[in-house]
């Protein structure tokens, strides 16, 4: 089969070679991968993020259709469409017993401390698949864009009435965050100049140096109940400044930075709760196959299994308004 793999880190070392096909284990499943969704997990996989085995397959956010099966799975079957719950879990522990995989105390990502999907075909143990009859791109971006915003959403209690800030709205997550809010019966404010947020269910849009205005206009004056920052240092002290008065402020990403200056008496006068979540559990992602089943994606750019530095490349670009994704078959 084809696989984009490298055996040294750096985009130039990212090339199509051809490898053993996989057999599937007694529990395992080989998918035929569809489609992948581009992350920066997946470029920082390729430019310097330690991982193994080496040589080594990217590729986090998979959907794909059973291929074969081992002996002792029993519910897949060839044919079936799936996407792949993208953590290494064990089980066992503290964190799997309460039905947080993604904090598994012996467990991983995917892509990161095994092989990736960036290949024909993927193998996964069962435990891992969710079924879904979903649309390829939609499909794709349930596993790691869907599943981080969903996760935060939950973990911050948004509900009917709340007020949601989403920054980096229009960003891999933020599509999703904002469609999800909206959908838990928030108000949501999207920080972003994309005027396509509004279909995905932003009732304002803002620039982080008007933000705090349309916040207050938005919650009559009693500011954020919730913000989501996907973005880092670069948005640290806008969150902090809209946030309201027991608010939470949900953290998940470091793209602008991941060094700030906290004013803990604007925290602890306020009531803040500052949330770090990562990911999400896979009943939370059986829940988002039937809650986000018709969830709008902007596609920026899709590309091929051949173009994945391309790919990896637009992520990053200054020009690009929506997701990138690799099509793989």
């Amino acid at each position: 089969m084809k696989a984009v793999l490298f055996e040294k880190s750096g985009l130039e070392n990212l090339k199509v070679s051809e490898v053993k096909d996989p057999e599937p284990g007694p529990h395992e499943v080989v998918l035929r991968v569809i489609e992948s969704g581009v992350n920066p997990i997946d470029y920082f996989v390729v430019v310097g993020i330690p991982v193994k085995p080496v040589p080594h397959i990217p590729g986090a956010e998979v959907y794909g259709e059973v291929e074969k099966v081992g002996d002792h799975v029993k519910n897949f079957k060839p044919g079936d469409k799936v996407i792949v719950y993208n953590r290494v879990f064990d089980g066992t522990c503290d964190m799997c017993i309460r039905g947080e995989e993604m904090l598994c105390r012996n467990g991983g990502i995917m892509s990161l401390i095994t092989q990736g999907g960036w290949a024909e075909k993927f193998v996964v143990p069962e435990k891992n698949l969710v079924k879904v009859n979903l649309d390829p791109r939609l499909a794709a971006s349930l596993p790691v864009a869907a599943l981080t915003s969903y996760h935060a959403l939950k973990e911050t209690g948004v509900g009917l009435g709340k007020v949601v800030v989403v920054f980096g709205a229009s960003g891999n997550t933020g599509m999703f965050a904002v469609q999800l809010a909206k959908r838990m019966g928030a108000k949501v404010v999207a920080v972003s100049r994309k005027g396509w947020l509004r279909e995905y269910g932003a009732d304002e849009l803002a620039e982080i140096s008007n933000v705090r205005q349309v916040v207050e206009k938005v919650s009559n004056g009693r500011m954020a109940d919730v913000v989501i920052n996907s973005m880092g240092a670069g948005a640290w002290d806008a969150s902090l400044s809209v946030l309201g008065t027991k608010g939470k402020l949900a953290l998940f990403g470091t793209l602008t930075g991941n060094e700030v200056k906290v004013d803990l008496s604007r925290i602890y006068s306020s009531h803040a709760e500052i949330v770090g979540t990562t990911g999400g559990s896979r009943a939370e992602l059986m829940e988002l196959a039937g809650l986000c089943s018709d969830c709008k994606v902007k596609v920026y750019k899709e590309y091929s299994l051949e173009e994945s530095v391309e790919a990896l490349k637009a992520l990053n670009s200054q020009g690009r308004d929506g997701r990138v994704m690799l099509k793989i078959s």
